[in-house]
């Protein structure tokens, strides 16, 4: 990958992602993905490792291809507290928005062919009053004025060797799943996902399985009627519109290994549904791909981990996994 670097959110700095950012670098992605950091540099060298990582600071997005193979670049936007790693600092807030909200930016101008984010703690920012239920809500309002070739999401994806699964509901208390849910909406996220397979997987003819929200799908409405008033009737808009899409199936036969080959995504009705599943499969390696929106995105599928954090016992592996995986995506739209 010799073209534009991807950016990287530093994420919340008293995580490990200062560190893993830090890891990240000297494992060096496969592909040649290379990358900058927006954040705090004096966070980075303090956290664990990081002293023994070369940095260097970049004035411009531009500059990181050719300092890479030498030293971390970062674009230095210092934070205005001290940071003590491990602990919650609603302080920190307003500069690990800033970093989220510059490197999209950098995504969007094109000086970045892409996003990756470092974890960030939901309740640090909700102290400090920011309105948005995570980073995929956030980056869809930050990227909400740019077209996109195809219905817009945000969908959330989870992905990993072997199984992908989308998220029709994301940050929603299971009390409210049921209610959030509707034929329109999964037709959207249908279609949204299976944009992103031809478009950013290389899927010719995607595959889309549709898991039941209830026990045994509803067991024809013994169990509910979510099943019957709303996903089936989804399906078959889906279908209508040229997608392979199955369903709805009951979420506890949906991810054998036999079962998996029948499909390219499946479309989970609720956050856990889908996770669980994928973190058994691959606990360290998963990645969150946001799908509809018009940058490449992606992420590490884990937390700020406060409870490690300063301790060097972070692992990088599924933010070397995100970076991998932005690159490729990057690739394949031709924005690299």
């Amino acid at each position: 990958m010799s073209g534009r670097p991807l950016a990287l959110s530093l994420g919340d700095p008293a995580g490990i992602g200062p560190e893993i950012v830090s890891k990240a670098w000297r494992m060096k992605p496969v592909g040649g993905a290379r990358f900058f950091a927006v954040g705090d540099i004096d966070v980075i060298r303090s956290a664990p490792g990081g002293d023994s990582t070369p940095l260097v600071e970049i004035a411009r997005a531009g500059d990181a291809t050719a300092m890479f193979d030498q030293a971390l670049p970062v674009l230095h936007r210092p934070l205005k507290t001290p940071v003590v790693f491990g602990r919650v600092d609603p302080a920190h807030a307003s500069g690990t928005i800033a970093w989220i909200e510059e490197a999209t930016a950098l995504a969007l101008s094109g000086e970045a062919c892409g996003l990756v984010t470092a974890p960030i703690n939901k309740a640090t920012l909700y102290a400090a009053g920011f309105p948005y239920p995570g980073h995929t809500e956030f980056l869809a309002a930050l990227t909400a004025h740019v077209a996109v070739p195809e219905p817009r999401g945000p969908v959330m994806m989870l992905a990993t060797e072997g199984l992908r699964v989308c998220l029709a509901t994301i940050h929603k208390p299971l009390a409210e799943v049921s209610s959030s849910l509707s034929i329109e909406g999964l037709v959207t996220a249908g279609l949204v996902i299976g944009s992103a397979l031809r478009r950013d997987f290389g899927v010719e003819e995607p595959r889309l399985a549709v898991a039941g929200l209830n026990p045994h799908a509803g067991e024809a409405g013994a169990l509910g009627l979510e099943e019957i008033d709303i996903i089936t009737p989804a399906v078959a808009a889906l279908r209508k519109h040229g997608l392979d899409a199955s369903g709805p199936a009951p979420a506890d036969s949906l991810f054998h290994p036999a079962a998996r080959e029948r499909f390219d995504a499946v479309l989970c009705m609720y956050h856990d549904q889908g996770l669980i599943p994928l973190k058994m499969l691959d606990f360290w390696g998963g990645v969150n791909i946001t799908l509809g929106l018009p940058i490449v995105r992606t992420s590490p599928d884990h937390g700020t981990g406060f409870d490690i954090a300063g301790q060097g016992i972070a692992r990088a592996d599924s933010l070397i996994k995100a970076i991998e995986m932005a690159a490729l995506i990057a690739k394949r739209r031709g924005s690299d």
